[in-house]
């Protein structure tokens, strides 16, 4: 099982390299990414949380579940809508359990990229679903849902890391 990376990893704060080859091995990492966010009761998962910086999640958030390869994020509607999230990878250093806090994101958004056999895929998405999409997009640019934050509230999440 892969193991899910931590605030303080470089390969977070490191934008991920596209993806060439839809092969088999591709195909065992999506399943292997589904599998590690299972294990932990994650709904969204991008490859540099496994180490992999590679342009990748999986998803699987309010009866919507999915992959997206190579994805290009396009804010359709950008109304911020606040509402907590939280990140596998920035757990509280005690309980190892994700911190949350309100955060900021666009009401609407449509992703484009590209399913395990190198197939075009779109998605349009609003609530939950579109939030995933901002979080997991924002892991394969380098960055982390603290940074939609406060200094403070980043602050506080930062201290109990």
């Amino acid at each position: 099982m892969r193991e899910i990376r931590v605030i303080g990893d470089p390969v977070l704060r490191t934008p991920a390299e596209p993806i060439g080859d839809f092969d088999r091995e591709l195909r065992k990492l999506i399943d292997e990414m589904f599998q590690a966010m299972y294990a932990v009761d994650g709904v969204g998962l991008a490859g540099p949380q496994i180490g992999v910086s590679r342009r990748l999640f999986v998803y699987d958030i309010s009866g919507r579940k999915g992959h997206m390869v190579n994805p290009v994020l396009t804010v359709d509607d950008p109304a911020p809508v606040m509402d907590e999230e939280g990140c596998l990878s920035v757990p509280d250093r005690t309980t190892r359990k994700p911190q949350y806090a309100q955060t900021p994101r666009a009401s609407g958004v449509t992703v484009e990229g590209l399913d395990r056999l190198g197939r075009p895929l779109r998605v349009k998405a609003r609530g939950s679903l579109a939030r995933c999409f901002q979080h997991e997009t924002d892991h394969l640019d380098g960055k982390l849902y603290i940074d939609h934050l406060s200094k403070e509230a980043a602050r506080k999440i930062m201290l109990q890391a």
